[in-house]
């Protein structure tokens, strides 16, 4: 899931070496924590939040897939 959300974010900015991500597993699931520069923040937030909304989605899609939940939380930094 991390490489996944790594594709995504790298493709939609315009710093893409500024792009971190970090997996925390936790009791629920697995926390997906995305970190980009600020001038970034709103192409990947998107006009009232789709994009955010969109790659969330994508994620939670992909690990009920392999039978897990993720959750994608976009970190301010």
């Amino acid at each position: 899931m991390k490489d996944l959300v790594l594709y995504i974010a790298k493709a939609l900015v315009d710093n893409p070496d500024k792009v971190d991500v970090k997996e925390v597993t936790g009791e629920k699931g697995t926390v997906i924590e995305l970190r980009v520069a600020e001038s970034d923040r709103g192409k990947v937030i998107g006009k009232e939040g789709r994009i955010i909304k969109s790659i969330r989605t994508i994620v939670n899609s992909a690990s009920a897939k392999l039978g897990k939940r993720a959750m994608v939380e976009l970190i301010e930094g």
